[in-house]
């Protein structure tokens, strides 16, 4: 092991799901507290044997005495679903007593911050350019994390990932449903990520990432999203879903799909690869689905 490698004695997960726990049993050994808002969630994650803390962080009277002590934190909590801010990061670092911080926060942001980028590379110096509330909104909370951290001296660690997949995170409904998408050639650059190589990022961003920086997340294959649609649905065994030029598409698709669509970018992650020390376990979306049909057999 690097002997400068950050070594947790606590960890606190905010907003523990799917990608929490994926996250928390990797750290045997290391006590693991997970928040979450509702009872089920809690129940979920005492099966799981993480300690569950329900609060609310829309509500800052739930967020007292929060166990952060110089424990590594991770910020999975989504923003509210509207406004250009986030106002549950705001209510979660005002709770925390300066005499009693963590020693490191890593972030879950997204790729959205860059907006729009014409299916041009971006890295970690591209400038952020939010087109929609959605992205806003992450990069608000980027903003007051790494000021937090500059203030009071705590390492920030801010991924910016681009979609997830996986068992259990592929669009089956969307495919039964038959919901069109639009042509393949009309279709923007996008960038995935497995949800365990997710994991395993952030557990390496933990041990190695440089306080105040921001790696790009991806599995660094080109691709686009109807490509994606049509190998998952093959996969599954479903008819692919119809395709639709733009002016359909505006007719009827959704107004959040529609967002997706009019952004397209490839994220460079050499950083992530280099800095951190990553060898996905799913470089590509055929890999993982080999993976998931093997585990099927």
């Amino acid at each position: 092991m690097n002997s400068a490698e950050f070594e947790p004695t606590s960890v606190v997960i905010v907003g523990c799901g799917d990608i929490g726990r994926r996250v928390a049993t990797r750290w045997q050994g290391v006590p693991v507290t997970g928040l979450v808002r509702s009872e089920t969630s809690a129940e979920r994650l005492q099966q799981a044997g993480i300690s569950p803390l329900q609060v609310d962080l829309d509500d800052p009277a739930s967020l007292p005495d929060l166990p952060v002590a110089d424990a590594l934190v991770y910020y999975f909590a989504p923003p509210p679903t509207s406004g250009a801010t986030d106002p549950r990061m705001a209510h979660f670092l005002a709770a925390m007593d300066p005499a009693t911080l963590p020693s490191r926060i890593v972030y879950i942001s997204t790729s959205g911050v860059y907006g729009d980028r014409g299916g041009e590379v971006v890295n970690e110096e591209t400038p952020p350019n939010p087109q929609v509330d959605r992205a806003r909104r992450r990069y608000d909370a980027e903003q007051q994390l790494r000021r937090f951290g500059q203030e009071h001296g705590v390492a920030v660690v801010i991924l910016r990932v681009g979609g997830i997949y996986g068992p259990g995170r592929l669009p089956r409904k969307r495919l039964e449903d038959r919901i069109p998408i639009i042509h393949e050639h009309l279709a923007p650059a996008t960038n995935r990520i497995h949800a365990d190589d997710l994991a395993q990022i952030c557990v390496a961003a933990a041990r190695r990432g440089r306080a105040d920086t921001i790696y790009n997340v991806s599995d660094g294959t080109d691709s686009n999203m109807t490509e994606y649609f049509n190998i998952v649905a093959d996969f599954l065994k479903l008819p692919r879903p119809p395709t639709i030029d733009w002016e359909e598409a505006e007719r009827s698709l959704s107004a959040g799909m529609l967002s997706y669509l009019r952004e397209s970018r490839r994220m460079d992650n050499r950083r992530m690869i280099e800095e951190l020390g990553i060898t996905l376990q799913y470089p590509t979306l055929e890999a993982a689905l080999a993976a998931m049909e093997k585990e099927q057999e």
